[in-house]
């Protein structure tokens, strides 16, 4: 079987791993290295490259997690126990979570929207090492994305946005796929056919 014919299908059944079955081990520093460059070879147009990475992993993902709790306690002092919980560990469920930061800025010949989407394509890519590297990933998101208190305890600068967090590490959980999108539905021909 030739290399295109697995990456087919690789790119066919191409799946998330959710966040709460993502456990260790983790890549090692050699492993992650390799899955940061493979995740910078992009789209780039002009060669900015306008983003940037952020690792967490160890001990800084617990004190991550009491931060984030202090600040969703500061926006509902009432928060149950259950979501305090999630907020402490939401960066310990798996064992190495990567910022993807997007440093899009106005530009004299790149427009910015470009240069978003190449931080999109980042974290794509990421997914996809992390998985020929043997690992899961999860592309997240979630409040703290969004959030300015949250930003500033992550490291994300004032005139940057997080593209995504991914959370990268192993599983032995079955994941089923979700439905996705026909063709039919999502397709269209300029000219109005196929052929």
């Amino acid at each position: 079987m030739s290399n295109d014919v697995k990456l087919l299908d690789y790119l066919r059944d191409r799946h998330s791993t959710a966040v709460a079955q993502i456990k260790e081990p983790g890549p090692s520093q050699d492993e992650l290295e390799g899955i940061l460059t493979a995740a910078a070879r992009v789209p780039d147009h002009g060669k900015l490259a306008p983003w940037r990475f952020i690792v967490y992993r160890g001990d800084v993902c617990v004190s991550l997690g009491e931060d984030f709790l202090r600040i969703a306690l500061e926006d509902n002092p009432a928060l149950a126990d259950a979501a305090q919980e999630a907020e402490r560990t939401r960066f310990t469920r798996g064992p190495l979570v990567v910022g993807v930061i997007s440093t899009a800025a106005p530009h004299a010949k790149i427009p910015e929207w470009e240069q978003v989407l190449s931080a999109g394509a980042v974290c794509l890519n990421m997914l996809m090492a992390a998985n020929a590297h043997g690992y899961v990933a999860n592309w997240r998101s979630e409040w703290i994305a969004y959030d300015e208190r949250a930003q500033a305890v992550l490291g994300v600068r004032p005139d940057e946005k997080v593209a995504g967090f991914i959370h990268i590490g192993s599983s032995d959980f079955p994941m089923p796929d979700r439905p996705r999108p026909q063709l039919s539905d999502i397709v269209t021909y300029a000219g109005g056919s196929e052929v």
